[in-house]
């Protein structure tokens, strides 16, 4: 009853059901991702149907998508171009980005440091996946200019080149929730970019806040 009970917690918890009991291992990103099957042992709680079961795994089993975020992992060496309000003159800077595939290849970690005119040393963690259930990709974001913590989901172009996120967060002037968009391009094997645009607090006028341009260490 005890084995039922939490096989029906990490599945309705989202958590990922085939991680919860151990049966799926994936050694590297790179590798073929299988879903794991039921073990012979197990029983289903009372109600459960094998289909139940089985859309637990898929929800839990990295494939197409989370392969197309591990591809992004390595260092990237980031120019930064940044302003404070629209109409304003850009501010530049550099950046450093690791990025490393994490829990067997369903999510990924960016860990970004560099220097802001203006705000000193900067340091920022992203967890990065792609939801199998809603068909989305979702993120989380702190740094150590924040006490809040940065939630997004985002959407991929058919051709998979852009990645576009709407990220939700509090604005610390309206003391209102805001939205920023985050537009990642993939513009070579080793090179993309990311523009972050959101509305002025003061105007409302929506501005782009942030260019970064990537290269990918070798």
């Amino acid at each position: 009853m005890k084995s039922n009970n939490l096989l029906a917690s990490a599945c309705l918890g989202s958590i990922g059901l085939a991680a919860a009991i151990g049966a799926l291992a994936l050694a590297e990103p790179a590798k073929e991702m299988k879903p794991a099957g039921q073990p012979a042992e197990m029983q289903l709680p009372p109600g459960w149907t094998p289909e139940d079961f089985q859309a637990c795994v898929a929800a839990g089993t990295p494939g197409d998508m989370q392969k197309f975020l591990a591809e992004g992992a390595g260092t990237w060496q980031g120019k930064t171009q940044s302003w404070m309000a629209p109409d304003t003159p850009a501010m530049n800077g550099e950046c450093i980005c690791v990025i490393t595939p994490m829990m067997d290849g369903r999510f990924v970690k960016s860990e970004f440091t560099g220097e802001f005119p203006g705000m000193g040393p900067f340091s920022g963690l992203g967890l990065y996946g792609f939801d199998n259930v809603s068909k989305k990709f979702v993120s989380s974001w702190i740094d150590n200019q924040s006490t809040g913590m940065m939630q997004g989901t985002g959407d991929v172009s058919p051709d998979r080149k852009t990645l576009t996120w709407k990220l939700t967060y509090n604005c610390p002037i309206n003391k209102k929730p805001a939205i920023m968009r985050e537009i990642e391009t993939i513009t070579g094997p080793n090179t993309k970019t990311m523009e972050m645009w959101t509305t002025d607090p003061k105007s409302g006028k929506e501005y782009k806040m942030m260019l970064i341009e990537f290269t990918r260490k070798s």
